[in-house]
């Protein structure tokens, strides 16, 4: 569907179903140089099981309008604002990497609007390397495989897909080679320049989850406990062997944490 935010057209996913205000919503927030697309198989399962769905392109990804957002503050401004255009009063964030710093942000900012979080592959901090950064501003695809090697665990490279027939990690290459010119390196640099996760975390009192992957090369595990200690009353849950791209690597799993 499409909606209004700033005045651009915003695309979202909805599962499948249509949008009901009534119910009660869930919005899906993707990370850095990724679209709506990595939640597929997550919108429909909650859409099919009694919630409204969004999983929306962030401005200037995917088949959204708008210019590049350069903050995560002003990215969870944003997400506030979706949620308004789409009539609801708050939503469950669940957001992956930088949409994960995303809903932590917006729920320590703008509590009225949260009514729980999903955080998946995420850490206390969360900094860039200079050589990756680097590469992504000079547009050079060194930082497409950095992101794909670092991203995906072990196991991931070699193959096991639970689709068969598909690449996991040539799946994730596709996606960030689509991108704009200028648009992983505003996500990855928005990353990089976040340094209040835990002062955000302070703050945050509604229901929090942290899915974590036990190796996790761009958020570490380590990091991602930080946090987890940091958000009062939360729950960890750690995927064994997993790497940065969950979603993909263990989908049925990341579900099962979701839905839990």
């Amino acid at each position: 569907m499409k909606l209004t935010v700033d005045g651009h057209e915003v695309y979202a996913v909805t599962g499948g179903k249509p949008l009901d205000p009534k119910l009660p919503l869930i919005v899906f927030l993707h990370g850095a140089g990724f679209d709506h697309s990595i939640w597929a198989l997550f919108a429909r399962w909650f859409a099919h099981h009694g919630y409204s769905v969004l999983a929306p392109d962030l401005p200037g990804h995917g088949r959204s309008k708008g210019t590049l957002l350069t903050s995560i503050g002003d990215m969870a401004d944003w997400t506030v604002k979706l949620i308004e255009s789409a009539g609801a009063s708050k939503a469950r964030l669940v957001g992956h990497s930088m949409g994960a710093l995303i809903a932590l942000d917006a729920a320590s900012r703008h509590p009225d609007k949260v009514s729980g979080l999903s955080l998946i592959g995420v850490g206390a901090a969360m900094p860039v390397s200079d050589d990756l950064l680097n590469a992504a501003k000079a547009n050079d695809h060194a930082a497409v495989d950095m992101v794909s090697i670092w991203g995906f665990g072990f196991a991931a490279g070699l193959g096991g897909s639970l689709s068969p027939g598909l690449w996991m990690m040539g799946g994730g290459q596709r996606l960030l080679e689509g991108n704009p010119s200028g648009v992983l390196f505003n996500d990855l640099a928005a990353c990089n320049a976040y340094k209040t996760a835990s002062d955000a975390a302070a703050k945050v009192k509604v229901p929090t989850t942290l899915i974590l992957g036990e190796r996790d090369m761009m958020t570490p595990l380590k990091s991602g406990k930080q946090l987890t200690s940091a958000i009062a009353g939360s729950k960890e849950i750690v995927l064994q062997g997993a790497g940065h791209m969950s979603m993909a690597e263990r989908p049925d799993e990341v579900l099962a944490a979701l839905r839990a």
